[in-house]
Parts: C-alpha cells; sequence; structure tokens
C-alpha cells in the first residue's frame, strides 16, 4: 500500500513538474505579440480553451499553450471564454482570474491563466439579470445598498444552493466612476458570481470609446476596465452560452449612438463560431434591440445584422437603457426581455416609466430550456401586475385597470364579475397611472403595451383578474368595487 501511495506520489510530483516546465518555457513566435498558457488548479494544461483579446480568437493546444497577435492600440485585454467544465475563481461576487490587462510597454505579453475544474456538470442553474442601478450619489447607493440589496439576499436564500450568475446590465453608475468601489462593497456579500455589461453612463464622459479615440492612451471604458473587466466577452455554463457586449458607441461628453460597431460584430461572429449550432445563447447588453414601443427608441440601429449572425442559434436576449419593460421577438428564435431598472424611474419612487415596480429578472435554466419571472423589489415573487379600481387610472374612469409587465402575445389575461368569468381584458396603450402619480401628477408621454382594461356593470361588488403566462403559471388579483 505504502509503495502505490507513493507511486502516486511521485505521478502527480511529476505531471506538475512537467506542467511547470511547460508554464517557464513558452517559446515565442513570429507576429505574436501575447501568449500564455490555461491550466487547471493542478497545473495541468487544459486544450481546446478559447482565447480573445477583443479582436483575435485562438484555441489553446494541448500543452495548453496560446498565442495572439494582438495590437495594443486596439485591445486592452486578453481573457478566457471559460469552458463549461471550468470555471473562474470568485471574490467577493465577482469573477477573476479569466482576464488581464495588456501592457503596451513591452513588446511582448505573457498572461498565464488557472481555471478550477467542475466535480459535475452544471445543467440546472439561475440566471438573474438586473438593469440601471444608474446611482450617481451617496444617497441613490445607500437605496441599492439597503433595497436592492437585500431583496437579492432573499431571492438567493429561495434557490435551494444552485449556481447562481448574475449580469448587471449597464448603467451601474450615472457618470460617477467614483462610485464604481462603493458599488462593489454593495454587492460583495451576495452568493452569486456577478458579471458586468457596461452602459452608456459607464464610460468616462471626459473620453470617447475606445474605437473612436484618437488617443490610445486615453479611451472611456478605463475604469469600467479596470473594476470589471473587458466590455465584449462569454463564458460557458453546462450547454449555455453566455455572452456580454457593449452596444453604445460612445463620443465623450454623454454623447452616443446605440449601435455595434463592425468589429464587435465580427467579434461575436468568431465567438459563436466555437459554439455548437441550436446551442442556448444568453445575450447581454445595456441598449435593447427589439423594442416595438416608443417608435422603437433606444434600440441598437444596427439590429438587424445581429439577428443574422444569431440565426442557428435558440437565443434570449437581456437588456436595459429604457427604464421601461418590454418583451419582444424579432425573430423565431431571439426572445427579448428589455426588463424593468432596479432604479425604476432613476430613483424617483419605486416604479419604472411604464408602471412595472423596481426590481429584476430571475431566470431559470434546465439544460437547454429557460424559465423566467420578474421579482419586484420588496414584493412577494407572486406580485406579476397592479390591479386599478374604476377612478384611480385617470384615464379610464370607468374601467378595472391591469398592469401586467412581464406580459407577452403568449399570456392570457382574463376577468371575473362576482365571480362569473368574463372573457379576455381589452389591451390598450397609455402612460401608466403610478407613474404618473409618482411624478407629482406629471405625464411624460410614455405609452405602455402592457395595459388592460374592462368595465364591470353598476351592481357589481368584486372584480377578478387572472394572469396566465406562457408557463401555465396563473396569478390572480380580486378588488372589492
Amino acid at each position: 500500500m505504502k509503495q502505490v501511495r507513493c507511486l502516486s506520489s511521485c505521478l502527480l510530483m511529476l505531471s506538475i513538474s512537467i506542467a511547470c516546465s511547460y508554464a517557464a518555457n513558452i517559446p515565442s513566435k513570429k507576429g505574436m505579440t501575447v501568449k500564455g498558457i490555461v491550466t487547471d488548479t493542478r497545473k495541468s494544461p487544459i486544450s481546446g480553451v478559447v482565447v480573445t483579446d477583443g479582436v483575435h480568437f485562438t484555441q489553446t493546444d494541448e500543452k495548453g499553450y496560446y498565442y495572439l497577435p494582438s495590437d495594443f492600440n486596439q485591445s486592452k485585454f486578453v481573457y478566457v471564454s471559460v469552458p463549461a467544465d471550468y470555471q473562474p475563481t470568485v471574490k467577493n461576487a465577482l469573477p477573476t482570474g479569466y482576464y488581464a490587462r495588456l501592457d503596451q510597454s513591452k513588446k511582448t505579453n505573457r498572461h498565464d491563466f488557472e481555471l478550477e475544474k467542475r466535480t459535475a456538470p452544471d445543467d440546472n442553474f439561475t440566471f438573474i439579470a438586473i438593469s440601471d442601478p444608474q446611482v450617481k450619489n451617496q444617497k441613490q447607493l445607500e437605496r441599492f445598498r439597503m433595497e436592492t440589496v437585500p431583496d437579492l439576499e432573499a431571492t438567493l436564500r429561495t434557490l435551494n444552493e444552485k449556481e447562481v450568475y448574475g449580469m448587471m446590465l449597464g448603467d451601474i453608475v450615472w457618470d460617477a466612476m467614483q462610485l464604481f468601489t462603493p458599488y462593489k462593497d454593495a454587492i460583495s456579500g451576495l452568493n452569486l458570481t456577478m458579471y458586468h455589461t457596461i452602459g452608456n453612463h459607464d464610460f468616462d464622459l471626459k473620453y470617447a470609446a475606445l474605437s473612436n479615440s484618437q488617443n490610445p492612451d486615453e479611451w472611456g471604458e478605463y475604469a469600467f476596465g479596470e473594476n470589471f473587466g473587458p466590455t465584449d466577452y462569454s463564458f460557458n455554463v453546462g450547454k449555455v452560452h453566455i455572452i456580454s457586449m457593449k452596444d453604445i458607441d460612445y463620443h465623450g461628453q454623454k454623447k452616443y449612438e446605440e449601435n455595434f460597431t463592425p468589429a464587435q460584430l465580427e467579434w461575436v461572429k468568431k465567438d459563436l463560431s466555437y459554439v455548437q449550432p441550436g446551442s442556448l445563447v444568453l445575450l447581454n447588453v445595456h441598449a435593447p434591440v427589439a423594442n416595438r414601443s416608443h417608435k422603437g427608441g433606444g434600440n441598437a440601429r444596427n439590429a438587424a445584422q445581429l439577428f443574422e449572425i444569431l440565426k442557428g442559434y435558440k437565443v434570449h436576449i437581456f437588456s436595459g437603457h429604457t427604464h421601461f419593460y418590454e418583451n419582444a421577438q424579432p425573430a423565431a428564435n431571439i426572445y427579448e426581455h428589455n426588463i424593468g431598472a432596479a432604479c425604476g424611474a432613476w430613483w424617483a419612487g419605486h416604479v419604472n416609466r411604464c408602471g412595472a415596480p423596481n426590481g429584476y429578472l430571475i431566470v431559470e435554466v434546465d439544460d437547454k430550456n429557460v424559465k423566467w419571472h420578474y421579482k419586484a423589489t420588496g414584493k412577494p415573487s407572486d406580485y406579476q401586475f397592479r390591479i386599478y379600481k374604476p377612478g384611480e387610472f385617470k384615464s379610464q374612469p370607468k374601467q378595472v385597470v391591469a398592469n401586467i409587465w412581464d406580459w407577452d402575445p403568449d399570456w392570457k389575461v382574463e376577468w371575473f364579475e362576482d365571480g362569473k368569468p368574463k372573457g379576455p381584458m381589452q389591451p390598450f396603450e397609455d402612460e401608466d397611472q403610478d407613474f404618473i402619480t409618482m411624478k407629482n401628477g406629471k405625464a411624460e408621454g410614455y405609452h405602455t403595451r402592457h395595459l388592460f382594461r374592462a368595465q364591470p356593470s353598476t351592481s357589481a361588488r368584486t372584480v377578478t383578474v387572472k394572469a396566465t403566462n406562457r408557463f401555465h403559471e396563473s396569478y390572480t388579483q380580486q378588488i372589492e368595487l
């Protein structure tokens, strides 16, 4: 037995010795400015790992080596697309160790990456999409800390020890780069892995985006990168490929277009070339791509080119930016969730412009299937719509009105008068009354698409509204007249 143990120890030491030898002696290659090795925590090399500098792509070879011909004026990071069998180190709720900043003062950069091997596939996990905390001062940060964070903590306690991945969909701050650090402190105790997407207010407003900058030493994404890493990246969990992309083309001083650059579209095309067609893809952006309300205001202007690249995959897109809630299906294989903001209408109160409450979206992933529901901050999980009595919704004085924020055409919305079924409620578009009231009676003109109405008889005593989503989950509220 002692001989067996001794042999095992010797083999382990030999494998570590070989791995260290690999790591110490990565030969250079002509034209390659970045190189490195990807290993597991036992220093064994990992082959086939996708590595990118935001422009070029490669995969590690059988020794775990990679090489990239990076232009340091274009590329500021080198990073891996973490394979499904591995996971990055998580520190204070943030993933670390999967990216490294490039040093343009050096002719050749070397960056090694170490990934932790999973003990089993993670095909069943929870994904939480959160948009627009958009804090601009300590007072708003305190609301985020005291309202959003405790609600997330309570939600996480209900998830039965599933792995949970969060995605903050941009506008983490409101042009206040100094608040990135206290924001990170606010989320540091959450029991999840929180990734980040850049929003228009997460750029340093003094500078244009890197792709628009005239000075390669000054660019608007720098502070975001120092805190959260690259802006276009991907990783894999179970059978799911998760992508985060910048869709804000920033020119400095708050001037921007919602847009993907040609280089970004080429990047995501290359990224997906390593993903099996038919896979489930969760794409995270700040600005939406498929809204129809408000004349599509806020949509990325070249979304059609993105949709073409996404053909062949089953895609859910998560976005923020608008401070209203709208679901859309621009193609048979694409579903967009433009969710309500964590700050609602810029911390003015408790709702977004459309009347959806401050909150976030909880997505349950089971193999290649997804199921979701919106979680209103400070409300129970079954709070899925708001109901108004006749006279409460000022533009509909005789109507019962329901605002069903996660509505899409697969929902069924019906009503009952004194317990008797009356059929479907009538959809209509208008400005939400709760928002108008929050703004001290001042309407702003945004008409939401998820309002429904019904006119009860003068003798009615109760009205019940039953809303059933695409997953056959029903939510019911009753009012007395």
